[in-house]
């Protein structure tokens, strides 16, 4: 990507995350902590790291504006409709993975 000057690399990756960020919201079937598990990251890591970017930009963001871009609903509405209880198996899982520091 050394060709690309820096204007189209960043809308090239702007379009890769407005993609990512639409196929997270029909996948409602998998679970922020599935996420967490397999990748040590999540929708709530994306809109952090949203609202970190805006902070960095001076750009006014509101963590609950952030999480609402990623989600694409309120986050409480999107945790009433789609969020589970964390198995067992998924919550020792994380504490795995915290505790190795992933």
């Amino acid at each position: 990507m050394s060709e690309i000057d820096a204007r189209t690399q960043t809308e090239l990756e702007a379009a890769v995350f407005r993609r990512l960020v639409a196929h997270l919201r029909t996948r409602t079937d998998v679970q922020n902590i599935d996420l967490m598990n397999l990748a040590g990251f999540c929708r709530n890591c994306l809109s952090n790291w949203l609202k970190d970017a805006a902070d960095e930009t001076g750009v006014s963001l509101t963590k609950d504006a952030s999480r609402e871009a990623v989600y694409g609903m309120p986050y409480s509405e999107w945790k009433a409709k789609y969020q589970t209880e964390a198995s067992a198996d998924q919550q020792a899982g994380f504490a795995t993975n915290q505790a190795q520091g992933h």
